[in-house]
């Protein structure tokens, strides 16, 4: 058993039980095998290790940040490619931080782990989440693709963790070289687009990648939200990029809570970056139900 500083990675495949339920166990598992063994062949061209796989993903590390950075960026172009004119669309989601680790019997442990094990499972589709402690420890090109989202509560961990999203495509960087960590130019892929669909009651609202919602009590809301807790204009949520953003112009808060996970996300005058599905609570906590709670959820549209 050891000590030592690295940056650790997990990539997930997104929404692969719907993927299961639409074309069957055995075509679905080939193709997520297919992407899976493709990462990682990519971490280890990075130099990096895989500690193991999971099904739907890997866990890795890498000796510093900038080759978990360039592995990352790499992984979303495979996954690109591999979806691009494909019938059964792909995408994946991944985390990657910078710490301390125990290591025994080929595995990793510790505070480090449990951290990026959190920022993946916040990640949305075609997502590159990371922390502050990894952008500091990247070298100063690769800081400024790198922007700070929000904290983070971590289970077990007194501090917050400031989440930072990576700028790992051409267009969100304005350049029309692609990426290119071995120095060799690729052509870029094409786009997969997300839609983000809002559902209350019985109505439900899409936002479109380049759209603006508002939502709340008032009835000139792009959905409206029938409940004392929600304020008369209480968020907006929008597209930035590749991804979805709420933000809070209440006054009593909006909470996003995120599928399968207890620890909710709360916003004062903030905003988050949002993930494949979830709830938020309008003035009052997503997880108590009621009047307040709008589902939302990313379904896939052509690029």
């Amino acid at each position: 058993m050891g000590s030592k500083q690295v940056a650790v990675l997990f990539g997930d495949v997104c929404d692969s039980t719907t993927l299961y339920e639409a074309i069957g166990d055995t075509r679905a598992h080939a193709l997520i095998t297919q992407l899976v063994a493709r990462l990682d062949e990519g971490v280890k061209a990075s130099a990096g290790t895989v500690v193991k796989t999971l099904g739907d993903g890997l866990v890795c590390h890498f000796k510093d940040a900038d080759s978990a950075f360039h592995a990352a960026c790499q992984m979303q172009e495979w996954a690109a490619a591999m979806s691009e004119g494909a019938e059964q669309k792909l995408s994946i989601k991944v985390g990657f931080t910078w710490g301390p680790v125990v290591t025994k019997e080929g595995d990793i442990f510790g505070d480090t782990v449990n951290v990026c094990a959190r920022l993946v499972s916040v990640a949305g589709p075609a997502q590159v989440l990371t922390t502050q402690e990894a952008v500091d420890a990247l070298s100063e090109p690769l800081r400024s693709r790198c922007r700070q989202l929000y904290p983070m509560k971590v289970k077990g961990r007194v501090s917050d963790v400031n989440v930072c999203d990576v700028q790992w495509r051409d267009d969100d960087l304005d350049q029309t070289a692609a990426l290119s960590h071995s120095g060799m130019m690729r052509t870029r892929p094409a786009r997969r687009e997300w839609a983000l669909k809002l559902t209350y009651g019985g109505d439900s609202v899409v936002v479109e990648p380049d759209a603006s919602i508002s939502i709340g009590r008032d009835k000139g809301n792009d959905m409206v939200v029938n409940s004392t807790h929600a304020s008369r204009v209480h968020a907006r949520v929008h597209g930035r990029g590749a991804h979805f953003v709420i933000t809070d112009q209440s006054s009593n808060g909006t909470f996003v809570l995120i599928d399968g996970h207890t620890r909710e996300l709360q916003l004062r005058r903030d905003e988050a970056v949002l993930g494949e599905r979830g709830y938020i609570g309008l003035g009052d906590s997503a997880s108590k139900q009621g009047d307040h709670v709008v589902r939302y959820r990313l379904e896939s549209r052509k690029p």
